[in-house]
């Protein structure tokens, strides 16, 4: 004996139930859907993840709190507080922050953050800066540029 030569025993398969081929075939009329709704109709019932007009959940996900963010912009970031040890009138990019030493890691666009105090007027170029680092960089005397 082979694999080849295995089969059923005879009479032990049972054929296709056809339904809805008139009521002498045992599964008529309705054809065990049962009356209306949408469970009885042909086609497929619905997609998957459809819960009957409400909102489903792959559509709920994202609105909650505490998910990442998709493709959120990394920046190096730094405080104006570290930009007090430079001279004044200097130009404020990442690379010469790196030269100076303060940054250490290109981790992305430069952004600026506001906290701590700046009394040097400086000219930053930067990606990005935040309302309160604005603030004390035009108030010492300098300037922003978003580049």
């Amino acid at each position: 004996m082979r694999l080849d030569d295995l089969k059923p025993k005879a009479g032990s398969k049972h054929r296709k139930r056809r339904i809805g081929r008139g009521i002498s075939a045992g599964q008529g009329a309705s054809g065990g859907f049962g009356m209306r709704g949408q469970k009885s109709r042909s086609g497929k019932p619905t997609r998957p993840g459809f819960e009957g007009g409400q909102m489903p959940l792959y559509r709920r996900l994202p609105k909650l709190k505490h998910f990442p963010l998709i493709n959120r912009k990394e920046y190096t970031i730094i405080n104006v507080s570290k930009l007090a040890e430079l001279a004044a009138r200097t130009e404020v990019t990442l690379e010469s922050l790196m030269a100076a030493g303060i940054v250490t890691t290109n981790d992305g666009p430069l952004k600026l953050l506001g906290d701590g105090e700046l009394t040097v007027a400086l000219t930053c170029k930067a990606a990005a800066f935040t309302a309160g680092a604005k603030a004390k960089i035009e108030a010492a005397g300098g300037t922003c540029e978003i580049v």
